[in-house]
């Protein structure tokens, strides 16, 4: 992981300290919290400075709904406390496969987005969070659009090509 600048993948939120050795209380972001119990090393991650201190993990368990995390350097109430709002992540060659057929929000960046009849519309810049659904935020040459991730609009994945093919209905692209 040394010198890895590549893209971090967020597993966990450091919430506070816990006990008296430096323990730290971590909500997984995470659908398998039990993964932080097999890692040897992690990334501590101060995303307003964007601050990224590699570290190693000395122990982990599973506490109802956290993650109790010892990590090395942090022995004090005082250390832990200062960890507080970091972020706990792992470069994205380390993060666990999805499900088949599916695929994670970050692996679409980039990736070019066509109309079903060859219509280039952009790259996929981010995917944001939406109350129904997500949405894929796609930047052309000359605006940006946002395509709802529906199964109605969104006909093709493909990661190796780097590419994904829309339908989208009359007016879409000039909103």
């Amino acid at each position: 992981m040394a010198g890895d600048a590549g893209r971090l993948v967020v597993i966990g939120e450091i919430l506070r300290g816990r006990g008296l050795r430096g323990e730290l209380r971590v909500a997984p972001l995470t659908d398998h919290p039990r993964r932080f119990e097999a890692l040897r090393r992690c990334v501590l991650w101060d995303l307003a400075r964007d601050v990224r201190e590699e570290r190693e993990i000395v122990g982990a368990r599973v506490v109802q709904d956290a993650v109790l995390l010892t990590v090395a350097g942090c022995e004090t109430p005082e250390a832990a406390r200062a960890l507080a709002g970091r972020l706990v992540a792992l470069p994205a060659s380390e993060a666990l496969p999805p499900p088949p057929g599916q695929f994670y929000p970050w692996q679409l960046e980039g990736c070019r987005v066509l109309t079903e009849d060859g219509l280039e519309v952009g790259a996929v810049a981010r995917v944001e969070p939406g109350p129904a659904h997500e949405l894929w935020v796609v930047r052309g040459p000359e605006r940006e659009h946002l395509i709802p991730a529906v199964a109605e609009i969104v006909r093709e994945v493909d990661l190796e090509a780097r590419r994904v093919v829309i339908r989208p209905p009359q007016g879409l692209l000039e909103l």
